[in-house]
């Protein structure tokens, strides 16, 4: 995904660290610049707004458990390879 725009942090990138952020995970200079991407693009926005809403809802219905470090990073390394071949059937249908 991107919106064309050229942008100090890639699309790409924004949207593989958007847990991270979202979880408070980055460091303050990473926060700045994904805050500001997401300031400046309106599909990342987008994004990132869907990604919080998932996590919001998986926490109320989920409660306070503690999602184990290997599932976790299962969960991610798929959402990454759904996004990668997201991206490259957009750049074919180009």
């Amino acid at each position: 995904m991107s919106c064309g725009n050229p942008h100090e942090v890639p699309c790409s990138e924004v949207l593989a660290r958007v847990y991270s952020y979202l979880d408070g995970e980055i460091e303050s200079a990473g926060y700045v610049e994904i805050r500001q991407h997401l300031e400046e693009c309106g599909p990342c926005l987008r994004e990132y707004g869907l990604e919080e809403l998932v996590k919001k809802l998986v926490h109320k219905c989920c409660g306070h458990e503690t999602v184990p470090t290997e599932l976790r990073a299962k969960v991610l390394t798929r959402i990454a390879t759904v996004r990668a071949e997201i991206e490259s059937s957009e750049v074919l249908a180009e």
